[in-house]
């Protein structure tokens, strides 16, 4: 929900109200949705991240009851030898899709005429000359004209790129005489979208220019300059536009292990999730499910000299013989559908909450959600772990007095 329907749903409810500590039923709103937002602002990924780790520590508590209240085996934890390894750590990235329009490059120019159009009109109000031509009309019928074709040639394409930069140019250059001489200061936001649009009209020219279609750090909206492309290969969407995360998976329970808004390979995040597995469980883990990115020949050392094993076929030729072969290939399928549990909370986060589009517009906020999301799964995942606990209990006393 968002904030405004969160309000609406304590308006509706005695309940919520009641939750959030009011003696009384009212119908007046406790406080304004931005309040919400700045509570969020107070939250840091790693407060969240550290809640994190006191559920998945409460979680091992949980277990260690669930064994006590099983039947008795005849061995004490003395008369058990101590592995040195223990444990499935499971790894996989997603991405979080941000909030905003499809961009395109032509759309993009035009957002960024529209904003300087307004800095324009801004900064007039403070100058006692006559207001500069910015041929506005002209600008937005031309953009108008473009994007009623539904399928514009490469020609007719080029040929809107270039009038959008004209005047994306032109704008920039009275803006930049107008904050010269005119009594009016631009505010704080003003100045990030002045930036960010220089930023992107530089991009947009080398690429006319050279006639190609990507740059090094592309910005792919002026209202959150922060978000770039990730190219994911999904059927879905060849390509996202949001925060990549790096997750591992232990026992049901996600923790983000690196959370980026530029692509990065998260091939590398596999040692510092092995390692952090190891600060917060005391030992290794016994083997690593992971996707083919990860299975790459440092970290396959790595894992050889930690004694983990990871999934998948071993590099080099296939063994010889046909029986080894086959409980090769079998072994991998299991472990494959064991895999599919780091897709399944991916499905889970976006289905069921709101990772499958961040609605926040700020970059720490949306942080925010994002950890946010990952908190409130591992909560669900742990009430179902003490449900499973309670019943678990009352059927080994039934047992008992039977």
């Amino acid at each position: 929900m968002s904030d405004e329907e969160t309000i609406a749903i304590i308006l509706d409810s005695a309940y919520m109200q009641f939750f959030i500590g009011m003696h009384s039923f009212s119908d007046r709103a406790p406080f304004d949705s931005s309040t919400m937002t700045y509570f969020r602002k107070r939250l840091t990924p790693e407060i969240l991240a550290e809640i994190n780790q006191l559920i998945v520590e409460a979680s091992k508590e949980d277990d260690h009851h669930d064994d006590s209240a099983g039947c008795d085996t005849g061995t004490s934890d003395d008369d058990k030898p101590d592995p040195r390894n223990e444990g499935t750590l499971i790894l996989d990235a997603t991405c979080a899709p941000a909030d905003i329009q499809f961009p395109t490059d032509v759309a993009l120019l035009n957002d960024s005429r529209e904003k300087l159009e307004e800095m324009i009109d801004d900064l007039q109000k403070g100058c006692d000359e006559k207001k500069p031509r910015t041929y506005r009309l002209k600008a937005h019928q031309v953009y108008l004209r473009f994007a009623r074709n539904r399928k514009p040639r490469y020609k007719q394409i080029r040929r809107a790129l270039r009038e959008q930069l004209g005047f994306v140019r032109r704008d920039l250059e009275l803006v930049k005489e107008m904050i010269a001489r005119s009594s009016r200061q631009l505010t704080l936001r003003q100045i990030q979208y002045w930036q960010t649009i220089q930023n992107v009209y530089r991009q947009q020219l080398e690429m006319y220019e050279q006639k190609k279609h990507k740059v090094d750090d592309r910005i792919v909206s002026i209202h959150q300059p922060w978000v770039r492309p990730i190219v994911r290969g999904k059927a879905t969407a060849d390509v996202e536009f949001g925060a990549k995360i790096s997750v591992s998976l232990v026992n049901g329970y996600a923790m983000i292990e690196q959370l980026d808004w530029h692509a990065f390979n998260e091939s590398g995040d596999l040692q510092t999730a092995v390692e952090r597995y190891r600060e917060r469980h005391g030992f290794y883990p016994e083997r690593i499910l992971a996707d083919k990115i990860y299975r790459n020949r440092k970290n396959r050392q790595y894992c050889v000299e930690l004694g983990i094993r990871m999934n998948g076929p071993n590099l080099g030729r296939p063994p010889k013989d046909k029986k080894v072969y086959d409980e090769q290939k079998r072994q991998e399928r299991s472990e494959a559908g064991e895999r599919n549990a780091v897709e399944g909370k991916f499905g889970e986060a976006k289905r069921c909450y709101t990772l499958s589009r961040v609605m926040t517009r700020l970059r720490n906020t949306s942080e925010v959600l994002i950890h946010m999301t990952f908190l409130v799964m591992n909560l669900e995942k742990r009430l179902r772990d003490i449900i499973l606990l309670f019943y678990r209990w009352l059927f080994v006393e039934q047992l008992a007095f039977a």
